[in-house]
């Protein structure tokens, strides 16, 4: 069940209400009503449950308000979208997140060229204005479902023949590893809210335009600068989550 959600137990003493969004809540997180699976009506759950219209609603409402289901207006009401919560405390890449998730991680390497950087890449590189820098596109998916659209720079001077095909091949940190013996000290990350454009909702597969989080990472060798990667992570897919430890006052 949802975190901060109130544990439920087979209680004939409990509201009729609860004992309905047990059961419905239940449905959900065993699959048995899949993501974007449509809910029947109230009508409908009101005869199969045999319960009033006012403790369907109320049911309903409930869902709604802990992120189980959302409603669409003259459509009907829906299983939400999993969301994938992700930890910020340590250095993490979307390949190993999927996998321990258990689902499959790949990418599509939509853009693959070399240009001379501007003066904004360059300020995030480390680099001269004019240096050249490789610019990798790709859609990140998880069980072929896209997740996020990320935009990559890569300076030449450190990946000196990395190709397309290498890309199309391996995850990004890996050939860092493998094939260039890149040792990442830390990252930058930045966060804040967005809504994707037209171009980016295409991509991604999105209906409309949803609240999503646009994420800038630069990842460190040490001083030096070895990445800088602008992503869109869909809204309703992902949160980030980070412990806080108090400060010793004393």
């Amino acid at each position: 069940m949802k975190e901060g959600f109130l544990i439920m137990t087979h209680d004939v003493r409990l509201p009729l209400y609860y004992q309905l969004l047990e059961m419905l809540v239940k449905k959900i997180e065993d699959n048995s009503w899949p993501e974007h699976h449509q809910l029947p009506s109230e009508r409908e759950l009101c005869d199969q449950y045999q319960m009033s219209r006012t403790t369907v609603r109320k049911t309903m409402q409930l869902l709604e308000q802990n992120g189980y289901i959302v409603t669409k207006h003259g459509k009907g009401s829906f299983v939400a979208p999993k969301v994938y919560d992700q930890s910020l405390v340590n250095f993490y890449s979307f390949t190993n997140e999927m996998k321990s998730l258990g689902k499959t991680p790949s990418s599509q390497v939509l853009g693959f060229e070399k240009v001379d950087c501007n003066a904004e890449i360059a300020s995030k590189l480390h680099l001269e204005k004019g240096e050249e820098v490789y610019v990798i596109t790709r859609l990140r998916l998880a069980d072929l479902e896209p997740m996020m659209y990320e935009i990559s720079y890569l300076p030449t001077k450190r990946f000196e023949n990395l190709t397309k095909e290498r890309f199309e091949d391996s995850p990004m940190y890996e050939i860092f590893s493998k094939d260039y013996r890149v040792q990442i000290t830390k990252a930058h990350e930045r966060f804040h809210a967005v809504l994707i454009d037209q171009e980016v909702m295409d991509i991604l597969h999105v209906p409309e335009s949803i609240p999503s989080l646009r994420i800038e990472r630069s990842t460190f060798e040490h001083e030096a600068v070895v990445e800088y990667t602008v992503s869109y992570a869909r809204g309703d897919k992902f949160s980030y989550s980070i412990e806080l430890n108090p400060r010793n006052n004393s």
